[in-house]
C-alpha cells in the first residue's frame, strides 16, 4: 500500500480528469514513460533528483509506505509512490520538520478519521512559510535599498 492514493477512474477526455489531490495536480518535471507502473530506484532519483541513499532513508524513516520488490529483492516504485515523493518534495522546500512530515505520513496511513490532524499540522506549515515569506519580503526590500544606493553612485 502507498501513501497517498490517487482516483483509479479513468475519464475519456482530458478536460475530464482532475487529480484526486492537488498534491498531483502540478505537472511532473520528468514525464513518465505512458503505461508504465514500476520503476527501479535509479529511474526514480532520474525522475525526483533525489539521491537513492534519501529514498532508502525515506523508507527506513517511515516516510515512505511499503516500496514493492521485484523476485530479486530490488525495489519497485509505483506512479502512486512518485505522487507521493512530489508532494514530499515540496513538503521539504516549506521548512516542515522531517519528524511532522513522517507524523504526516503516518497519518495517511491510518485513514480518513485522521484528516483534522493532517490540515492542522499542513496549516502550521503554511502559516510558518507565509512568515518566512515576510522575511523574505522584508530582506529582498534592505538588498532593493542597497542596490539603488550603489546604483546612484553612493549619493
Amino acid at each position: 500500500m502507498t501513501v497517498m492514493q490517487t482516483s483509479t477512474a479513468a475519464p475519456t477526455r482530458q478536460s475530464d480528469r482532475a487529480p484526486a489531490d492537488i498534491c498531483s495536480a502540478p505537472p511532473r518535471r520528468h514525464p513518465r514513460p505512458e503505461g508504465q507502473d514500476h520503476y527501479t530506484i535509479s529511474e526514480v532519483v532520474a525522475f525526483t533528483g533525489l539521491t537513492a541513499h534519501t529514498l532508502r532513508w525515506y523508507e527506513r524513516i517511515g516516510l515512505m509506505s511499503h516500496i514493492d520488490r521485484s523476485h530479486t529483492g530490488q525495489r519497485r516504485y509505483s506512479n502512486s509512490d512518485l505522487d507521493w515523493l512530489d508532494f514530499v518534495t515540496k513538503l521539504r522546500l516549506t521548512g516542515m520538520p522531517v519528524a511532522d512530515m513522517v507524523r504526516y505520513a503516518e497519518l495517511v496511513r491510518e485513514g480518513d478519521g485522521t484528516y483534522q490532524e493532517r490540515r492542522e499540522l499542513l496549516e502550521q506549515t503554511r502559516r510558518d512559510v507565509l512568515s518566512r515569506i515576510a522575511e523574505l519580503h522584508d530582506t529582498l526590500s534592505v538588498l532593493d535599498r542597497k542596490i539603488s544606493f550603489y546604483g546612484t553612485g553612493g549619493s
